[in-house]
């Protein structure tokens, strides 16, 4: 299909791509808005959340009266076609837009009302017949869509998260299973303290990370409220009677999720506290995340003159000058992934602190960012654990030789020879090299037998 048609609004005729299901409202932001280079259809959560939004509509203005069943049932249809994931690629408008969300809910409105139209045998544009606003949009405002739609877009993504947070978690368990009998000495303040295993180390690992599944899971809840009926402030100002209870039950048949309205629609427009919460959450995980990969990088540091405890899996050549060199770079790229995420919860917090009396103007940005990261951290979680943490080795003769010379272990023994006798054994055995338990043992403090046993116990 090529040519034009001709679309108009309140500021004149604009032409459109005649194959485009997008419309004039579009159009507009298309020239508005040339920031990131990342269209809406980049998070699919977000496309889908938004017909479903649109698809409970319909069918809430039909039950109440408010849209013929003719037209609601082409609407619905094709959001449906759009939640199965069809036509994403026509939702077009930058990420990065004023207006609250206004270009993103117009886009929708737009490409829903073709392609009811096509469903109904009419042409691209044939508005007289199915409007994107007086129908589709119907008892609606991007103020209550927008936000509706992310809350669901963020649920969503979070399982997504949840599930490969998960299974991270249990590879640093098995890991952790692997590598039990392995003993090494631990640190604090990346100093020798006392010894361990790298077994509980790395179960330490998955036990973290389980934590935070925990906590996307306390934050799920907090999504489900929705504003939709609440239209323009909160006052449901256009809604027909009945029809937001409606749409509210619609929509949490469409997506399972157990939305509620909430009890306060004004309050409900105008804050943006769960979007907070979500951040908060997103960058705890992240950086949680962060500093297991540093401590990877830094136990794998080396290999012959660094920790050197641990061998992630080569992925690819380190240098372009240095032959043999190998990068940690899994790790690193998680790290990174952390940084960006915490960078965006300060731009969310600016946002959600600059929404100005009954509407924040900048939702748009609030969701680009929790999607972005919330998908850039699943995407890591599923990198890290397949290329790097299933392949960790243990050099074990190293940490043998480690654990047994280092004056850390001597910890173990204070419950029997005091703190005084331990630390001068510490001291004796860093002056002179020798071994901490020989020193122990020729000071008459403990026989080899008695120290070794306390020595097993402390791990």
């Amino acid at each position: 299909m090529s040519g034009f048609r001709i679309e108009s609004d309140s500021l004149g005729e604009v032409e459109i791509p005649q194959a485009a299901y997008w419309g004039v409202h579009t159009a507009r932001a298309l020239e508005n808005f040339r920031i990131s280079g990342v269209s809406a259809a980049s998070h699919p959560h977000l496309v889908r959340a938004m017909a479903a939004v649109k698809h409970a509509a319909a069918m809430a203005n039909e039950e109440v009266g408010a849209l013929e069943p003719r037209k609601a049932r082409a609407i619905a249809e094709a959001c449906a076609e759009i939640e199965r994931g069809r036509y994403h690629e026509e939702f077009v408008v930058d990420v990065v837009q004023g207006g609250a969300g206004t270009s993103t809910n117009m886009n929708a409105n737009e490409v829903i009302a073709n392609l009811a139209l096509q469903r109904l045998g009419c042409a691209r544009g044939q508005y007289d017949v199915l409007h994107p606003l007086d129908d589709v949009n119907r008892c609606q405002s991007t103020n209550d869509v927008y936000p509706t739609a992310l809350k669901i877009a963020v649920s969503a993504a979070f399982a997504d998260l949840s599930v490969e947070l998960g299974l991270l978690s249990e590879a640093f368990t098995a890991k952790g299973r692997e590598f039990r009998h392995v003993v090494k000495v631990g640190r604090t303040q990346l100093q020798d303290a006392v010894p361990m295993t790298l077994g509980q180390e790395f179960a330490a690992f998955g036990v973290t990370l389980a934590e935070d599944t925990a906590r996307i899971a306390e934050t799920l809840p907090l999504l489900a409220e929705t504003n939709l009926g609440a239209t323009a402030v909160g006052t449901g100002v256009t809604a027909a009677p009945g029809y937001a209870q409606a749409a509210v039950r619609h929509l949490r048949a469409l997506t399972g999720l157990d939305l509620k309205a909430a009890s306060d629609l004004v309050e409900a427009t105008s804050d943006t506290g769960v979007f907070l919460q979500a951040s908060g959450v997103l960058k705890r995980t992240a950086v949680k995340l962060s500093k297991i990969c540093s401590d990877l990088r830094l136990l794998s540091s080396g290999p012959q003159s660094g920790l050197g405890e641990i061998n992630l899996p080569p992925r690819q050549a380190g240098s372009s000058i240095m032959p043999g060199k190998v990068n940690p770079v899994i790790p690193e790229l998680v790290n990174q992934i952390a940084f960006a995420t915490a960078g965006a919860d300060v731009a969310i917090t600016m946002a959600a602190d600059n929404g100005q009396l009954q509407l924040n103007a900048f939702e748009p940005l609030i969701g680009h960012l929790l999607l972005q990261h919330i998908a850039w951290l699943t995407r890591g979680c599923v990198t890290l654990r397949t290329l790097c943490v299933v392949g960790i080795t243990a050099n074990e003769e190293r940490l043998a030789r480690q654990a047994a010379g280092s004056v850390g272990v001597v910890t173990a023994l204070i419950p029997r020879i005091g703190y005084a006798a331990a630390a001068e054994a510490a001291r004796q055995a860093l002056a002179t090299g020798a071994d901490v338990l020989d020193v122990v043992v020729d000071s008459g403090l403990l026989d080899r037998d008695s120290a070794e046993q306390l020595l097993r116990a402390g791990v």
